[in-house]
């Protein structure tokens, strides 16, 4: 088990915990945590479960997939900190992970 902050764009913070190997998008979705859409149920295919991965935890993922990377460039908003939620497993390296959802997936 693994606590992830989520940080709403007004800067509230929620804390919730996580299975391991559960992802950040069923986590969100599991919580409530508004912004995380997640419209195709994690198959990799909208990116309305985009993120922005906060250091020093960013640097302590995988990079990004070539299919996560491309769907990156066409979210709203993309940052070097972007990434899919549903592509971020929970494990002793995301303990204590601040994540920001953006203020729109669309």
């Amino acid at each position: 088990m693994c606590e992830i902050v989520f940080i709403d764009s007004a800067g509230r913070e929620t804390r919730v915990k996580a299975q391991e190997g559960e992802t950040l998008m069923a986590v969100a979705v599991r919580c409530g945590i508004d912004g995380i859409v997640a419209q195709c149920g994690g198959a990799l295919a909208c990116g309305t479960c985009h993120c922005y991965i906060e250091q020093p935890h960013l640097d302590l993922l995988p990079p990004p997939s070539e299919e996560e990377a491309t769907m990156i460039e066409f979210v709203m908003e993309p940052t070097p900190n972007s990434r899919l939620s549903c592509q971020i497993l929970a494990s002793g390296v995301t303990n204590g992970m601040r994540v920001v959802v953006p203020d729109s997936q669309h």
